[in-house]
């Protein structure tokens, strides 16, 4: 029987970001005055700079701030505002508040589901989109409301999820010209 080949679990799988994306990180985390209590912070900085946080750039984190990766991750599971997996170019948002799934908001994100093929948390092969659904969006007046990125569409029907969805088509047609 051969025995089990020690890891480092510490070291990266590998390094999918430009090492100036790391030195960015660095440099946030060696400019404050303590590390110390600042895990959050540092998981905001790290998700603005990657655009969400893969396994490689939590254990950097640890790595920098001397703690378990199993501590960084469990921050980072914790609070949904942390994602490990890439979004889209566009995340659309369905708000599922009372006043918004009363109104109808739990059949606009199944419409968006089914036009885009995704579940919600996903993202689409063309990585152009994500659904997410939120509790609440602070809109209530206008329920149900759905936000692209940080636009607002209020009193959303079903019929306006293809309309929706192809101003943001071909705003990145436009982009490839």
């Amino acid at each position: 029987m051969t025995k089990p080949q020690e890891i480092d679990v510490m070291e990266p799988v590998e390094q999918e970001f430009p090492k100036e994306k790391y030195d960015e990180l660095e440099s946030f985390i060696n400019s404050l005055e303590t590390t110390k209590g600042a895990l959050i912070e540092i998981l905001h900085k790290a998700q603005h700079i990657f655009g969400y946080l893969p396994r490689d750039v939590q254990l950097f984190i640890a790595r920098k701030l001397g703690i378990p990766g199993a501590e960084v991750y469990g921050v980072v599971s914790f609070y949904s505002y942390f994602t490990t997996k890439p979004s889209g170019k566009h995340t659309i948002s369905v708000c599922m508040g009372t006043a918004c799934f009363v109104r109808g908001a739990d059949k606009i994100v199944e419409k968006f589901k089914e036009r885009l093929g995704i579940e919600s948390n996903e993202t689409t092969e063309d990585g152009l989109f994500t659904i997410k659904d939120v509790r609440c969006i602070g809109a209530c007046g206008l329920a149900p409301v759905v936000m692209v990125d940080d636009k607002v569409y209020g009193r959303v029907k079903v019929e306006d999820v293809d309309d929706i969805i192809n101003i943001y088509r071909r705003k990145g047609a436009e982009v490839c010209r």
